[in-house]
C-alpha cells in the first residue's frame, strides 16, 4: 500500500518514519511512505499557505489553494483518488478496527492541519474522512498523521514478522495485553509469577488470558462488556 503524509514539516515526519519498524519497512520495500510539502503547491512568491480568518478571531487559517493542489497532483502520478484522511480532534476518533480496515486500503493521502485549522471548503471537497487520535489539542496534525501511519503500517503483510505480532496483542484482540516479565527472575524482592517459568504453555496461556480479562474489567470497563457480550 502507498500512503503518503501533506505537511508543512516533511522534515519532522522523516525523522520518525526512517526509524524502528516502520523505517525497515520501508526500506525493504514493504510498504510505501512518503511525505509532501505543501508550500511546493502555493503559488504565493512567498510560498503563503495560510491567510487571517474571515469572520475574525485568533490564528491563522490553511488556504484551500496549496491542499488542493497537493492532493490533485498526488491523484495525478498515482493515477487514483487516494483515500483522503484529514486529521483532526472533530474527527471520530481512531481505533484499532479502523486501522485494520484502512491497511486494506491501496492508496492514502493523510493532510495535516496547523494554525488554527484548514478552510472548510478543501475538507468538504477532498476529504474522506477526519480521524482523532484523541480529545485533545495538539499544534498540528503530524503526530497524528503518525499515530495513524505507524498503526497502519504495521497491520500490513510483512511489517511485522508474524501475524501473531498484532494479534496477540492488546486492544487487536479485545482484550488488554497481559503483563510481561524478562530476566532477573528477581528483582528488588519481586519474583517473576511462577506458571511463567514452568514450561507448561496450556497453564501459562490461561494465565495470560485471565490477567488479560482482570485488567479489561478493572482499567476498560467498557471494552470488558464489549468482549463478555
Amino acid at each position: 500500500m502507498k500512503i503518503e503524509i501533506a505537511t508543512l514539516f516533511p522534515e519532522m515526519c522523516e525523522a520518525v518514519l526512517n526509524e524502528s519498524i516502520v523505517g525497515r519497512a520501508r526500506r525493504a520495500g514493504k510498504i510505501e511512505v512518503s511525505c509532501r510539502q505543501i508550500r511546493e503547491y502555493t503559488q504565493d512568491k512567498h510560498r503563503r499557505v495560510d491567510d487571517t480568518p474571515y469572520g475574525g478571531g485568533m490564528g491563522m487559517v490553511m488556504q484551500c489553494e496549496p491542499i488542493y493542489n497537493c492532493y490533485k497532483a498526488v491523484c495525478d502520478e498515482w493515477g487514483t483518488k487516494p483515500h483522503t484522511i484529514y486529521m483532526s480532534p472533530k474527527g471520530k476518533v481512531l481505533t484499532e478496527q479502523r486501522a485494520a480496515e484502512l491497511s486494506q486500503t491501496d492508496a492514502i493521502l493523510i493532510i495535516c492541519g496547523h494554525y488554527e485549522g484548514v478552510d472548510q471548503r478543501v475538507i468538504d471537497k477532498i476529504v474522506d474522512e477526519e480521524i482523532s487520535i484523541g480529545d485533545y489539542v495538539l499544534t498540528g496534525g503530524e503526530l497524528p498523521a503518525l499515530v495513524l501511519t505507524d498503526c497502519i503500517a504495521r497491520l500490513c503483510p510483512g511489517v511485522l514478522s508474524d501475524d501473531v505480532c498484532f494479534t496477540d496483542e492488546s486492544i487487536y484482540s479485545g482484550l488488554l495485553e497481559y503483563p510481561q516479565y524478562t530476566r532477573p527472575e528477581v528483582w528488588e524482592g519481586e519474583a517473576v509469577p511462577p506458571v511463567l517459568l514452568s514450561g507448561h504453555h496450556k497453564n501459562i496461556e490461561a494465565w495470560r488470558h485471565d490477567q488479560s480479562v482482570a485488567l479489561t474489567k478493572e482499567r476498560r470497563p467498557d471494552m470488558y462488556e464489549n468482549y463478555i457480550k
